[in-house]
């Protein structure tokens, strides 16, 4: 059993930025995520595209701004659980919550923040009659594990920044590696698509384009594929894995189940006060969650957080007053012993 203050769903910004909040009010914080690794759609997504709405950055890229929130956080020590997804809650009849992972790992907190943004993000799978059958034998939606892939034959489909940036990190991992699309032109980051022409042209990388592939054969487990070219016959191509990367679909998934009032396909809070949901002790904030005037921006997940933790200190310590002060001048006591403040002013005579 994992136990923490505030257990958070979801490690995208704003599920990152809480653990900073929730730190300044001496709460630990542990974070659950089904993506393989924090930073939810700015890390699996887009994160080489620039965001320009982030107060003090005129303009930074997505996984930048991950790196920067885990930095910020990492004196407070939070716990994560990644590569699972939150599938039920229960109340326990000391008021706090247990939380359970679809591979069965069990958190319990007095405080929930749902910070999932859209949901569960669920692969977006090719239209294939076969692929079922391969899944998680050969077939992968996520590399969570590249050393898996070492001196092996892999397929990847795809024209986004996480087919050409994987093919690019496996291209120097797998024995080989073929990046298949649709299309000629790709929507990837410049710097990617240049780095994978190079590596076309040093043959480290099988380039298959505009081309599909159209069935998975195999006995037990993935043994090759059929591709398709426009306006050509089909062709075998033996791999190891086939690794599709459409990108994701965001879905509300378990949570829906929670017993939570949802408006909009969103989770309604009580935005007025301290974005608490219809379950005392559960909060939504972030893109997940719905009041009239809603806006899906990082910064707004960002304020929703801090007013947040406000409130979940009160619930995990009733009757006791925390006095807030600016970091400037109380400066920040991270869980690790260290210490941030700003210089003390000398003090010192003018003759």
């Amino acid at each position: 059993m994992i136990k923490t203050d505030i257990l958070i769903i979801g490690a995208g910004p704003t599920g990152l930025f809480t653990v900073f909040e929730a730190g300044l009010l001496k709460l630990k914080c542990h974070l659950i995520d089904a993506l393989p690794q924090p930073g939810g759609q700015c890390s699996e997504l887009y994160p080489k595209k620039p965001i320009y709405d982030i107060p003090g950055f005129p303009e930074i890229l997505a996984g930048d701004l991950t790196r920067n929130l885990l930095e910020q956080g990492k004196q407070f020590e939070p716990g994560f659980t990644l590569g699972e997804r939150a599938d039920t809650v229960e109340k326990q009849e000391d008021g706090t919550f247990i939380v359970t992972t679809n591979k069965g790992t069990k958190h319990q907190a007095p405080v929930v923040a749902i910070a999932s943004g859209l949901g569960s993000f669920e692969p977006r799978k090719p239209a294939l009659d076969s692929l079922v059958d391969y899944e998680d034998k050969g077939v992968e939606y996520m590399i969570k594990e590249p050393e898996m892939y070492r001196d092996k034959n892999v397929v990847i489909a795809g024209g986004g920044d996480s087919a050409l940036d994987w093919s690019i990190f496996l291209a120097d991992v797998a024995k080989s590696v073929t990046l298949i699309h649709r299309r000629n032109e790709f929507r990837g980051h410049l710097d990617s698509v240049e780095k994978v022409q190079e590596l076309k042209n040093d043959g480290k990388i099988n380039l298959i384009t505009p081309a599909e592939v159209t069935n998975i054969m195999g006995d037990g487990k993935v043994e090759a594929i059929e591709i398709t070219k426009k306006d050509e016959e089909p062709f075998r191509l033996e791999t190891d894995h086939f690794i599709p990367l459409f990108g994701l679909s965001p879905k509300l998934g378990p949570i829906a189940n929670w017993g939570l009032e949802i408006e909009k396909n969103a989770i309604k809070v009580n935005n007025a006060l301290d974005y608490q949901t219809n379950i005392p002790g559960i909060f939504a904030i972030g893109d997940g969650n719905y009041y009239p005037g809603k806006l899906k921006l990082i910064l707004c997940g960002f304020h929703e957080a801090t007013i947040m933790c406000q409130a979940a200190y009160k619930i995990i310590n009733p009757g006791k007053k925390f006095v807030l002060k600016y970091t400037t001048v109380s400066g920040v006591n991270g869980f690790d012993g260290t210490r941030k403040e700003a210089p003390k002013a000398v003090v010192q005579a003018i003759n």
